[in-house]
C-alpha cells in the first residue's frame, strides 16, 4: 500500500513487503490458423513471420545459420554507455554502431538474415533515425530478414523478478513493437540465452502470451550432459501444474553453445578465428580446412538432436559492431559448404529460430515433457549461480518497492485520465518509473550482478520513476478527496525517517489499497511527540501506540533523521480504495514511552497466534496455531558461511554470482541473543540482538495471523579477511522427507527435493546451495 501523508505540507510512501521428468511424452502440435503454415513456402515475394522461411532439403542435415547479438541492457557499463559506445576501456560496446551496421549489412544481400532482442535499445536507436531509415528497417522486418525475438524490453532475470513486472516489461517492449511494425514485429519466439537457470512460471508466461516456442543457452552442466546423451534437448515444457495442459505448454529447445558459434567459427572484431581466405593463390588458403571443420562440428552437434535440422548462434555479446566481418565471411561459409562436388549430405543456410522452429514442427515428432523448472543452475562441479539471489539486496527491495509503486501509478493514472498528469501537483507520468522497471528487470541489473556504477545508474533511473508517479499519484488523491493539501513522500521509513510526521503536530495519512481485497496494516511513522490521537475517515478514534526507535534503527540511519519515536497504529482501506486518518499530537514529553524492558517473556501471543522463547538463549522456540490447536517446535538463528576464495580443487570464489562456501556447516552469529521486550494493547515485540551487527525484531500485532520477523544485518564486519554470507535459518520438528516448496516469481508454487542426485556438489555439500 501506500501511505499518503498530508498536512500543509506532507505523503509518506511505504510499500507492504509483499531433470527431465518422467515418463512422459507428448506430441508437439500447433493450431494452423495461428502457428506455423501448413505448406512450404512458395515462390511468392516472401512475407515475414514462417512464410518467409528459406527453403530446406528434406534429405539432408539442415544447419540454421542464426546470426544475432546479445545486448545487456547494462552489466558492466550503464545502459547509455552501452548504447553510445562510451567507457570502452572497461568493455568495447556500442549498441547503435551494431544495429547501423546489420541494417546496412542486411540491405546488401537479400539472403542474409539477423535476429534482435532487446526492445529498450531498438527503441532509444529507432527514434534517431530518418525516415529513409526507418522504411529500410520496416521493409526487413516485413520480409523477415530481420526477425524480432523475445520482445520484452529486455532479457529479464528470472530467478530473482516478481511475476507482474515481468508481464509488464514485456508488455512495454510487445507493444512498442506492434505500435511500430505491426503484424511482422510481434515476436514468435522467446529468447533467454544469457539468464542464470529458468523458471517455469516464466515458460508459462511466455506460452499464455502466444509465443509458439522457447530457446536457451543455460542449464545445469549435469542436466545438459545427460541431455546430450539421451537426446533431450530439446522438450515440450508444460509450465502449469493449475492450468488446462496446453494453456501453459511450450516447445523448449536448449542451445548447444550457450549462446556462441561453434569452437573456430567467431568472425567478429573482438574474435581471433582466422577469416576464411579463399583465394588459391594464397599460400595461406584455407578453405578445405575450414569447410572440413565446420561438416565435423555440424554432423557432432546432429548426433545430440532428434531431427536432420541444427541451430547454430552465430554472434555473442555486442557483436556485430562491424557486420561486414561477419556476414562476409558467413557468405563465403554457405557457398563453400553448399557447393561441395562430392556431397557432404549437408545444407548450410541463414535463418531464424522461428523458421528453425517451423521445421521441428514440421518434423511430426513426439517430444520428452518438462514439469519442473532448471534451477539451480551450475557451469561447473564447483560454481553454483545461487549467490546472485540475495546480491545487491538494497537494489533488490528498491525494485519490489518501485513495482509496488508503479501498479499504485497505473490504476489511480487511470481512475484519473488526463487531470491526472496535470493538476494542482504538477506534471505527472508512469512512463518515466515504466520504462527504469523494464531496465531494471534485465538479468544484470535486480539480479545484482552488475559493476556498482551500474547499480547506482539502475537506482537513479528508478528514483527518477519516483519523482514522476509521485506528482501523478497527488493529483488524482486530490481529485478523489476533494483536497488540494499539499503532499509529501518519505521514501526512508524503513530507518525511521519522515520530515512530515516528524516536524509536524497535525498532519493527515492516505492510505491507498492496490490490491483486489480490504486490507488491514499497520502504519508506522516516525514521530517526536509520545501521545497522539488518530481518527478514521468517519472522524471515530483509532488506537494508537508510540513507542521508543530501536538502537538497531538508530545505528542504521545514524544522522539522517532525529525522531525518538514510531506511532502505531491500524489502517483499515477498501479494496482499489483509500482511507484517510488524521493525526494530532495530545502531548510532547521529554519523558517519553517506557523503553523496551531488558528479556523477553516465556511468551507472546494474540488471538490466533503464540510465540515462546528459550530462557536460556533468548531464541524462538515454538510457534502454536490457536484456531487449530497445533503447535510446531521451531527455532531461528543467523548464520554464515565462509566465503571460499578458490582452492586446489577450483579456482572459483564466491561472490556476486557463485554461492561457494568452504564448508556445508555455517557458524552461528551467536548462540544467545540479548533480549528486551516491548508489550502494548496493539503488539509485542521481542528485541534480539545477536552481535552488534545483526539484531531482529519479533513482532506480534493484535489480530494478526502472522507472526513477523523484521532484521537488520550490516555493515558485515570482514576485517578478519573471511568473507561471510549471512542466512537466516529456521530448524523444526518437521519431518518433511527432503521435500520443500517454494513460489516461481511469486505465482505458482513448486515442490522440490533435498535429495535429487543432480544436486550433488562433487567436494562434500549435498545440500541444494542457494535455495
Amino acid at each position: 500500500g501506500v501511505v499518503d501523508v498530508s498536512h500543509d505540507s506532507g505523503l509518506v510512501e511505504r510499500m507492504a513487503s509483499p531433470v527431465l521428468s518422467a515418463a512422459a511424452a507428448i506430441l508437439l502440435l500447433l493450431s494452423e490458423a495461428g502457428g506455423f503454415p501448413a505448406r512450404a513456402p512458395t515462390a511468392e515475394p516472401p512475407r515475414c513471420g514462417y512464410e518467409s522461411c528459406p527453403v530446406t532439403q528434406p534429405s539432408m542435415l539442415n544447419v540454421h545459420m542464426v546470426p544475432h547479438t546479445h545486448d545487456d541492457v547494462g552489466w558492466l557499463k550503464t545502459v547509455d554507455q552501452y548504447y553510445y559506445g562510451d567507457r570502452n576501456e572497461i568493455q568495447h560496446a556500442g549498441v547503435q554502431y551494431i544495429l547501423d551496421s546489420v541494417v546496412q549489412a542486411l540491405q546488401q544481400d537479400p539472403r542474409r538474415r539477423f535476429i534482435y532482442v532487446e526492445t529498450a535499445f531498438l527503441y532509444r536507436w529507432w527514434r534517431q533515425q530518418s525516415a529513409e531509415t526507418r522504411r529500410a528497417v520496416t521493409q526487413l522486418i516485413s520480409q523477415g530478414r530481420l526477425e524480432l525475438v523475445g520482445g520484452g524490453w529486455c532479457m529479464n532475470d528470472e530467478a530473482t523478478v516478481l511475476y507482474s513486472a515481468v508481464i509488464d516489461q514485456m508488455t512495454l517492449g510487445l507493444r512498442f513493437l506492434n505500435d511500430t511494425f505491426g503484424r511482422c514485429g510481434r515476436p514468435r519466439v522467446a529468447w533467454h540465452i544469457d539468464p542464470f537457470g529458468h523458471a517455469r512460471e516464466q515458460a508459462s508466461l511466455f506460452a499464455q502470451m502466444g509465443f509458439d516456442g522457447f530457446f536457451f543457452g543455460r542449464l545445469d552442466y549435469q542436466d545438459k550432459a545427460q541431455r546430450m546423451r539421451s537426446r533431450t534437448m530439446e522438450m515440450l515444457w508444460r509450465a502449469s501444474e493449475s492450468l488446462v495442459p496446453s494453456n501453459a505448454d511450450l516447445f523448449t529447445g536448449v542451445l548447444p553453445n550457450g549462446y556462441n558459434p561453434p569452437a573456430g567459427f567467431c568472425w567478429d572484431q573482438l574474435c581471433d578465428d582466422p577469416p576464411i581466405r579463399d583465394d588459391p593463390a594464397l599460400e595461406d588458403y584455407n578453405v578445405d580446412s575450414v569447410v572440413k571443420k565446420f561438416l565435423q562440428a555440424a554432423r557432432d552437434q546432429a548426433a545430440l538432436y532428434k531431427t536432420n535440422h541444427i541451430i547454430m548462434t552465430m554472434g555473442s555479446d555486442f557483436q556485430y559492431e562491424n557486420a561486414n566481418l561477419w556476414f562476409k565471411n558467413l557468405d563465403k561459409l554457405i557457398h563453400y559448404v553448399n557447393a561441395q562436388s562430392q556431397g557432404s549430405g549437408v545444407n548450410v543456410l541463414y535463418s531464424t529460430p522461428s523458421c528453425y522452429l517451423q521445421e521441428l514442427h514440421r518434423a511430426n515428432l513426439t517430444w520428452p515433457v518438462k514439469t519442473d523448472d532448471f534451477f539451480p543452475y551450475a557451469d561447473t562441479p564447483h560454481s553454483f549461480w545461487t549467490g546472485y539471489f540475495s546480491s545487491r539486496p538494497a537494489l533488490k527491495r528498491y525494485e519490489r518497492k518501485s513495482n509496488g509503486l508503479l501498479q499504485v501509478c497505473n490504476q489511480l493514472e487511470v481512475l484519473g485520465g488526463a487531470a491526472s498528469r496535470r493538476g494542482p501537483h504538477g506534471s505527472g507520468d508512469s512512463d518515466t518509473l515504466r520504462r527504469a522497471m523494464g531496465v531494471a528487470q534485465h538479468h544484470d541489473a535486480v539480479a545484482g550482478t552488475e559493476k556498482q556504477h551500474v547499480a547506482n545508474d539502475y537506482a537513479q533511473r528508478l528514483a527518477s520513476g519516483w519523482a514522476h508517479c509521485e506528482p501523478l499519484v497527488s493529483n488524482v488523491l486530490s481529485v478523489l478527496s476533494g483536497s488540494v493539501s499539499p503532499h509529501s513522500y518519505c521514501g526512508s521509513l524503513n530507518i525511521s525517517v519522515c520530515p512530515v510526521s516528524e516536524d509536524n503536530h497535525q498532519f493527515s495519512v492516505t492510505v491507498y489499497n492496490p490490491m483486489g481485497s480490504a486490507v488491514s496494516w499497520s502504519v508506522r511513522l516516525p514521530v517526536n511527540g509520545s501521545l497522539y490521537s488518530v481518527t478514521d475517515p468517519r472522524g471515530q478514534p483509532v488506537d494508537s501506540q508510540v513507542v521508543p526507535v530501536s538502537n538497531f534503527t538508530r545505528a542504521v540511519r545514524r544522522d539522517r533523521g532525529y525522531a525518538a519515536y514510531e506511532l502505531v497504529f491500524p489502517a483499515r482501506v477498501p479494496p482499489l480504495g483509500f482511507s484517510t486518518y488524521s493525526v494530532s499530537l495530545l502531548q510532547r514529553s521529554w519523558q517519553g514511552p517506557p523503553p523496551p524492558q531488558p528479556g523477553a517473556p516465556p511468551s507472546i501471543q494474540n488471538e490466533f497466534v503464540k510465540v515462546t522463547f528459550d530462557p536460556d538463549t533468548g531464541l524462538l522456540s515454538s510457534i502454536s496455531n490457536l484456531e487449530t490447536q497445533q503447535t510446531l517446535r521451531l527455532s531461528q538463528n543467523f548464520y554464515w558461511y565462509n566465503a571460499s576464495v578458490g582452492n586446489s580443487d577450483s579456482a572459483q570464489p564466491s561472490g556476486a554470482y557463485i554461492f561457494r562456501p568452504n564448508t556445508s556447516s555455517p557458524f552461528p552469529v551467536s548462540t544467545r541473543a540479548q533480549t528486551f521486550t516491548v508489550q502494548t494493547p496493539l503488539f509485542q515485540e521481542v528485541y534480539q540482538e545477536f552481535s552488534p551487527w545483526v539484531s531482529q525484531v519479533v513482532r506480534l500485532p493484535r489480530g494478526g495471523h502472522q507472526l513477523e520477523l523484521e532484521w537488520t544485518v550490516g555493515p558485515i564486519p570482514v576485517g578478519d579477511g573471511l568473507g561471510k554470507e549471512v542466512i537466516s535459518r529456521f530448524d523444526s520438528d518437521i519431518n518433511s522427507s527432503g521435500l520443500f516448496y517454494t513460489d516461481s516469481n511469486g505465482r505458482e508454487i513448486l515442490e522440490r527435493s533435498s535429495d535429487v542426485p543432480s544436486l550433488v556438489i562433487p567436494g562434500g555439500i549435498s545440500d541444494p546451495p542457494g535455495i
